[in-house]
């Protein structure tokens, strides 16, 4: 349990590069909610308990829902929720979308939805107070790399600086991948611990991803 919540995470960790696939279980009505099909179904099968089953997309790189196919199959019930204009939005009753600061509700869960384009043009952060599930926006120690097609590093500033930044400094972020020192950190130490979010304006920005990715490993 996440104290003084009325919810538990469980992390899986695995996938193509590091991922994280979180389950949710609310305390209350155990309604379970999967953040992001990165991880195999037999790995996370054993700890569902509870059906239907709500799973939330993060964004739809192929390493986030690389086993989303799996989860249709095994879950016939299965609820996706997505961003009104990724790819994964299809015809299909078993896909949601939702809309940027979108409310939500499994179980007794509050969930918001936070468009975050920057990384990916459908990300997507949820925020399941006092956590916000991050994708591949926010890491622990840094921000999400602009390097793939409909990424835009203008649009990472604002998803960061305007959106994430301005929420509680003591609310805790999830990652989509395991690239820090830690699995999870507080916002505002996260903010302590990365140049990358100490910048004055888009331009500093600008110049710092830039460097990061001249001296990345």
């Amino acid at each position: 349990m996440i104290p003084n919540t009325d919810f538990s995470i469980r992390r899986f960790l695995g996938g193509y590069d590091q991922n994280f696939t979180y389950l949710i279980t609310c305390s209350t009505t155990r309604a379970q909610v999967l953040i992001d099909a990165a991880i195999r179904l037999d790995k996370v099968l054993p700890f569902i308990s509870n059906q239907p089953i709500t799973l939330l997309i993060t964004h739809s790189h192929s390493d986030h829902t690389t086993y989303l196919d799996q989860y249709l199959e095994a879950f016939k019930q299965i609820t996706v929720i997505v961003h009104p204009d990724s790819s994964l939005s299809i015809d299909n009753n078993k896909f949601r979308s939702v809309n940027h600061k979108q409310e939500f509700k499994i179980g007794k869960l509050n969930f918001v939805s936070i468009h975050t384009p920057g990384h990916y043009y459908d990300s997507i952060c949820y925020q399941l107070n006092p956590v916000l599930f991050t994708g591949d926006t926010l890491f622990v120690g840094r921000t999400g790399r602009t390097i793939s097609p409909k990424s835009n590093i203008k649009d990472l500033y604002d998803s960061i600086y305007n959106k994430i930044l301005n929420l509680p400094d003591n609310i805790r972020i999830y990652p989509g991948h395991d690239y820090g020192k830690q699995s999870t950190i507080q916002l505002k130490e996260n903010v302590k611990a990365s140049t990358l979010l100490k910048a004055k304006d888009l331009n500093e920005f600008i110049d710092l991803m830039q460097d990061y990715e001249k001296n990345r490993k």
